[in-house]
């Protein structure tokens, strides 16, 4: 195991251990209902500087057109959410699935479009080769894991929807805009990780 590897995994069960962590529940959900299940991969490059892989939607597609994403989907029947997710980033970006190492399931989080994400945290090689998928992939990046993981800049945005104003959690970084259910669980993920704070103690 990698140094960055144990730290993560550290940082994972102590902050899964405790109960008095503020995860967010999005405001935009319905207490009741069928949610489709899915799940995305929070990939960590192991690197001396990690980031997390995220990608953008081609603006043709059906839903999430041109957003900024973890990789990710439904989960197929007979699957576990790990192993969709490891699937679906495979499938979208070309990750060799005996590169990824799963360190565990993150916060499950209800969209308003009656979608059940459950995040799946892992590290991957930091010179993984990704090789995106033209239709489901538009676009991708990796941001550093020490920016995404800042509560400094987590913050929320007004957004125009219709006729009204609302609020909405988002992370900019170097001129792309990650915003709604995946700022969502990222905020979780560092709100459980307390990277910022675990670093500079």
């Amino acid at each position: 195991m990698t140094d960055l590897h144990d730290r993560l995994t550290q940082m994972y069960e102590a902050g899964h251990a405790r109960s008095d962590i503020d995860v967010i529940v999005n405001p935009w959900s319905q207490a009741e209902g069928h949610y489709r299940p899915s799940a995305v991969l929070a990939a960590i490059t192991d690197r001396p500087d990690p980031g997390v892989l995220l990608l953008y939607r081609p603006k043709t597609m059906r839903s999430h057109a041109g957003e900024v994403v973890l990789p990710g989907g439904k989960v197929d029947p007979g699957e576990t959410f790990i192993e969709a997710a490891v699937r679906e980033a495979h499938e979208e970006m070309g990750i060799d699935p005996a590169a990824v190492r799963v360190i565990g399931p993150g916060d499950m989080l209800r969209t308003g479009t009656m979608y059940q994400i459950n995040p799946v945290l892992a590290l991957v090689p930091g010179d993984i080769t990704i090789t995106p998928n033209p239709a489901e992939v538009s676009d991708w990046f990796e941001a550093p894991l020490r920016h995404v993981l800042d509560p400094a800049n987590h913050v929320e945005d007004p957004y125009v929807f219709g006729e009204k104003t609302v609020h909405v959690w988002t992370i900019h970084w170097n001129g792309h805009c990650i915003w709604g259910s995946t700022a969502m669980v990222l905020i979780n993920l560092a709100r459980r990780l307390n990277w910022t704070g675990a670093r500079a103690g």
